[in-house]
């Protein structure tokens, strides 16, 4: 199902369950990103995301559509785009709003250092 290396698109609401349920049996953090395809800074970050998932094969990254899952989106509260959510175990551990690299990376970063590699 997940392919290591790459933001996986997340089309229905089973997609999104499985993904959330695979995360939690394999204690792998979870990046969110909530997008839609008319907002400009969720482009101008999808390359470097992309570039992200490359880097970090351990990682789990999701893409979203709010206005394809809309539900999934209003469970999450996602307010604007892009937001990105970090999920362990199938919660919430933090969130960066907006198209801030540094800021998305480097919470990537703290979040892999606390996950046990067991």
């Amino acid at each position: 199902m997940a392919e290591e290396g790459q933001v996986i698109g997340v089309h229905t609401v089973d997609a999104w369950n499985e993904h959330l349920q695979k995360g939690i049996d394999d204690k792998k953090l979870i990046v969110v990103d909530f997008t839609a395809s008319w907002c400009g800074p969720c482009k101008f970050i999808a390359s470097f995301y992309a570039e992200l998932a490359k880097k970090m094969p351990t990682v789990t990254f999701l893409k979203v559509d709010v206005d394809e899952l809309k539900s999934v989106a209003t469970d999450w509260a996602v307010e604007a785009m892009p937001t990105f959510m970090f999920l362990k175990e199938g919660k919430i551990v933090d969130k960066v709003v907006g198209a801030k690299k540094d800021e998305l990376q480097q919470t990537i970063a703290k979040h892999i250092s606390s996950t046990s590699t067991a």
